[in-house]
Protein backbone atom coordinates (compact mmCIF):
# COMPACT_ATOMS: atom_id res chain seq x y z
CA UNK A 1 0.00 0.00 0.00
CA UNK A 2 2.98 2.22 -0.69
CA UNK A 3 4.00 4.18 -3.72
CA UNK A 4 7.49 3.36 -4.91
CA UNK A 5 8.77 6.64 -3.52
CA UNK A 6 7.28 5.95 -0.08
CA UNK A 7 8.76 2.44 -0.18
CA UNK A 8 12.22 3.86 -0.80
CA UNK A 9 11.84 6.36 2.03
CA UNK A 10 10.72 3.68 4.48
CA UNK A 11 13.51 1.33 3.40
CA UNK A 12 15.95 4.22 3.88
CA UNK A 13 14.65 4.83 7.41
CA UNK A 14 14.94 1.12 8.17
CA UNK A 15 18.48 1.08 6.76
CA UNK A 16 19.47 3.88 9.15
CA UNK A 17 17.89 1.99 12.05
CA UNK A 18 19.69 -1.14 10.90
CA UNK A 19 23.04 0.63 10.96
CA UNK A 20 22.36 1.98 14.46
CA UNK A 21 21.27 -1.39 15.85
CA UNK A 22 24.28 -3.17 14.37
CA UNK A 23 26.56 -0.47 15.78
CA UNK A 24 24.95 -0.97 19.20
CA UNK A 25 25.29 -4.81 18.83
CA UNK A 26 21.52 -5.39 19.15
CA UNK A 27 21.34 -8.12 16.55
CA UNK A 28 17.83 -9.35 17.36
CA UNK A 29 16.31 -5.98 16.46
CA UNK A 30 18.61 -5.78 13.43
CA UNK A 31 17.20 -9.12 12.25
CA UNK A 32 13.64 -7.81 12.62
CA UNK A 33 14.55 -4.69 10.65
CA UNK A 34 16.05 -6.85 7.87
CA UNK A 35 12.79 -8.81 7.85
CA UNK A 36 10.77 -5.59 7.44
CA UNK A 37 13.03 -4.45 4.62
CA UNK A 38 12.52 -7.85 2.97
CA UNK A 39 8.74 -7.50 3.31
CA UNK A 40 8.85 -4.08 1.66
CA UNK A 41 10.91 -5.44 -1.22
CA UNK A 42 8.59 -8.45 -1.54
CA UNK A 43 5.61 -6.04 -1.61
CA UNK A 44 7.24 -4.07 -4.41
CA UNK A 45 7.36 -7.11 -6.63
CA UNK A 46 4.20 -9.00 -5.59
CA UNK A 47 1.79 -6.26 -4.50
CA UNK A 48 2.88 -3.12 -6.33
CA UNK A 49 0.73 -0.01 -6.15
CA UNK A 50 -2.48 -1.82 -7.09
CA UNK A 51 -4.47 -0.97 -3.94
CA UNK A 52 -3.74 2.74 -4.29
CA UNK A 53 -4.55 2.59 -8.00
CA UNK A 54 -7.85 0.83 -7.24
CA UNK A 55 -8.80 3.60 -4.80
CA UNK A 56 -8.05 6.35 -7.29
CA UNK A 57 -9.83 4.39 -10.05
CA UNK A 58 -12.88 4.11 -7.82
CA UNK A 59 -12.73 7.90 -7.34
CA UNK A 60 -12.53 8.32 -11.13
CA UNK A 61 -9.08 9.95 -10.98
CA UNK A 62 -7.79 8.21 -14.09
CA UNK A 63 -4.59 10.23 -14.47
CA UNK A 64 -3.50 9.31 -10.93
CA UNK A 65 -4.55 5.71 -11.53
CA UNK A 66 -2.44 5.49 -14.65
CA UNK A 67 0.49 7.08 -12.83
CA UNK A 68 0.22 4.55 -10.00
CA UNK A 69 -0.09 1.62 -12.40
CA UNK A 70 2.94 2.82 -14.34
CA UNK A 71 4.99 2.38 -11.16
CA UNK A 72 4.59 -1.39 -11.50
CA UNK A 73 7.88 -2.37 -13.11
CA UNK A 74 6.78 -5.74 -14.47
CA UNK A 75 3.14 -6.83 -14.16
CA UNK A 76 4.17 -10.45 -14.69
CA UNK A 77 5.84 -10.42 -11.26
CA UNK A 78 2.63 -9.48 -9.45
CA UNK A 79 0.76 -12.12 -7.48
CA UNK A 80 -2.19 -13.71 -9.30
CA UNK A 81 -4.81 -11.67 -7.44
CA UNK A 82 -2.97 -8.41 -7.98
CA UNK A 83 -2.28 -9.17 -11.64
CA UNK A 84 -6.00 -9.58 -12.34
CA UNK A 85 -6.74 -6.26 -10.65
CA UNK A 86 -3.87 -4.59 -12.49
CA UNK A 87 -5.20 -5.71 -15.87
CA UNK A 88 -8.82 -4.89 -14.98
CA UNK A 89 -7.97 -1.38 -13.81
CA UNK A 90 -5.58 -0.77 -16.71
CA UNK A 91 -8.37 -1.86 -19.07
CA UNK A 92 -10.63 0.74 -17.48
CA UNK A 93 -8.00 3.44 -17.88
CA UNK A 94 -7.49 2.52 -21.54
CA UNK A 95 -11.26 2.55 -22.04
CA UNK A 96 -11.41 6.09 -20.62
CA UNK A 97 -8.66 7.14 -23.02
CA UNK A 98 -10.65 5.45 -25.81
CA UNK A 99 -7.75 3.14 -26.64
CA UNK A 100 -10.06 0.22 -27.36
CA UNK A 101 -7.41 -2.22 -28.62
CA UNK A 102 -5.35 -1.87 -25.45
CA UNK A 103 -8.47 -2.01 -23.27
CA UNK A 104 -9.58 -5.22 -24.97
CA UNK A 105 -6.15 -6.76 -24.48
CA UNK A 106 -6.09 -5.84 -20.77
CA UNK A 107 -9.62 -7.12 -20.15
CA UNK A 108 -8.79 -10.41 -21.90
CA UNK A 109 -5.80 -10.87 -19.60
CA UNK A 110 -7.85 -9.86 -16.53
CA UNK A 111 -10.41 -12.55 -17.36
CA UNK A 112 -7.66 -15.17 -17.10
CA UNK A 113 -6.88 -14.29 -13.48
CA UNK A 114 -8.99 -14.52 -10.34
CA UNK A 115 -10.85 -11.31 -9.62
CA UNK A 116 -12.64 -10.23 -6.47
CA UNK A 117 -16.11 -11.45 -7.47
CA UNK A 118 -17.89 -13.19 -10.30
CA UNK A 119 -19.39 -9.80 -11.18
CA UNK A 120 -15.91 -8.39 -11.79
CA UNK A 121 -15.02 -11.38 -13.91
CA UNK A 122 -18.19 -11.05 -15.98
CA UNK A 123 -17.61 -7.30 -16.28
CA UNK A 124 -14.19 -7.97 -17.81
CA UNK A 125 -15.71 -10.49 -20.21
CA UNK A 126 -18.54 -8.07 -20.99
CA UNK A 127 -16.10 -5.33 -21.88
CA UNK A 128 -14.31 -7.67 -24.28
CA UNK A 129 -17.65 -8.62 -25.84
CA UNK A 130 -18.71 -4.99 -26.18
CA UNK A 131 -15.41 -3.91 -27.76
CA UNK A 132 -15.46 -6.93 -30.10
CA UNK A 133 -18.98 -6.07 -31.25
CA UNK A 134 -17.96 -2.45 -31.88
CA UNK A 135 -14.97 -3.64 -33.92
CA UNK A 136 -17.06 -6.11 -35.91
CA UNK A 137 -15.44 -9.24 -34.50
CA UNK A 138 -18.68 -11.12 -33.84
CA UNK A 139 -17.18 -14.61 -33.47
CA UNK A 140 -14.92 -13.43 -30.69
CA UNK A 141 -17.85 -11.62 -29.08
CA UNK A 142 -19.93 -14.82 -29.14
CA UNK A 143 -17.10 -16.84 -27.60
CA UNK A 144 -16.59 -14.40 -24.73
CA UNK A 145 -20.33 -14.07 -24.21
CA UNK A 146 -20.55 -17.85 -23.78
CA UNK A 147 -17.82 -17.61 -21.13
CA UNK A 148 -19.84 -14.91 -19.36
CA UNK A 149 -22.99 -17.06 -19.50
CA UNK A 150 -21.28 -19.70 -17.34
CA UNK A 151 -21.47 -17.28 -14.39
CA UNK A 152 -25.20 -16.60 -14.77
CA UNK A 153 -26.14 -18.02 -11.37
CA UNK A 154 -23.32 -16.18 -9.54
CA UNK A 155 -23.84 -12.61 -10.75
CA UNK A 156 -26.19 -9.88 -9.61
CA UNK A 157 -29.21 -8.55 -11.51
CA UNK A 158 -27.33 -5.57 -12.92
CA UNK A 159 -24.72 -7.79 -14.56
CA UNK A 160 -27.44 -10.13 -15.83
CA UNK A 161 -29.08 -7.12 -17.47
CA UNK A 162 -25.78 -6.12 -19.10
CA UNK A 163 -25.25 -9.65 -20.44
CA UNK A 164 -28.85 -9.73 -21.68
CA UNK A 165 -28.32 -6.47 -23.57
CA UNK A 166 -25.11 -7.82 -25.11
CA UNK A 167 -27.01 -10.93 -26.24
CA UNK A 168 -29.68 -8.78 -27.87
CA UNK A 169 -27.12 -6.58 -29.57
CA UNK A 170 -25.20 -9.58 -30.85
CA UNK A 171 -28.42 -11.19 -32.14
CA UNK A 172 -29.09 -8.07 -34.24
CA UNK A 173 -25.79 -8.54 -36.08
Amino acid sequence: MFTNRARILVIGAFAIMLAVTINMHVYQIAAVIVMFIGLLIYGYFKEGTIILAAKSFHNKDYAKTESLLSQVANPNWLSKKRRGFYEFIMGGVCLQKQDFDAAERHYEIAAQYPLRTANDHVAALGHVVNISIRQGNYEKAKAYLQLADKYDDKINAKMKDVISKLHKELDKK
